[in-house]
């Protein structure tokens, strides 16, 4: 007879990623053990360990569930029926509230592609793939000379917008002179008045 899951374990699921995340973003991924992760997120090893075999598992986990609500939360602020921009103002202001306390999260997901599998790879290149579609979809409808064959320049600004917000978590402060809401119309105004002069 299979085992039933706890009444719990989403939640303790969700608490050792967290504490992976954070032991992995300070102490980098070859150095963090399962032991100091166990240590961090107040469990066994064992239970550790039945949760996840090892530390490609748990990397693989913190940067799909990290994605997984990056893209949920991107789909929920989506509204094509606004016009273009104001969509736009939207979609970016998402994806930084979204990054709100995720810092280690986000850590892992720039410097521990090396540690996934293939099939992992591939898995979380096809959630980033339809993430950035959303955003150069609505760029492209803003100014659509941006996806010409001779200059092809959709991705490159697309990828310069999310260069913009990917790397926020590196000097942004909460509580700082700026919000993440002014950040985000900052981002959204340097691409939308940008392209305007991109040929």
């Amino acid at each position: 007879m299979a085992r039933t899951r706890a009444q719990d374990f989403e939640e303790k699921r969700r608490a050792i990623l967290d504490n992976a995340a954070t032991v992995f973003a300070e102490q980098g991924m070859e150095k963090a053990s399962m032991a100091q992760i166990a240590a961090h997120a107040q469990v066994s090893k064992a239970l550790l360990y039945h949760y996840y075999p090892g530390k490609g598992a748990l990397i693989f986990a913190i940067i799909l569930t990290h994605l997984e609500e990056l893209d949920a939360a991107i789909e929920a602020a989506d509204d094509p029926g606004l016009q273009p921009e104001q969509r736009l103002r939207r979609l970016v202001g998402a994806v930084l509230e979204s990054y709100r306390g995720a810092d280690d999260q986000h850590k892992v997901q720039l410097n521990a592609s090396a540690a996934l599998s293939g099939e992992q790879r591939a898995e979380i290149t096809a959630l980033e793939r339809r993430i950035i579609r959303r955003f150069s979809a609505v760029l492209d409808q803003i100014n659509p000379d941006l996806n010409s064959t001779e200059r092809p320049l959709l991705m490159p600004v697309t990828m310069s917008l999310f260069g913009m917000m990917n790397w926020v978590y590196m000097w942004f402060k909460d509580g700082g002179r700026i919000s993440r809401e002014d950040y985000a119309d900052v981002a959204t105004t340097l691409i939308l008045e940008g392209i305007k002069a991109v040929r």
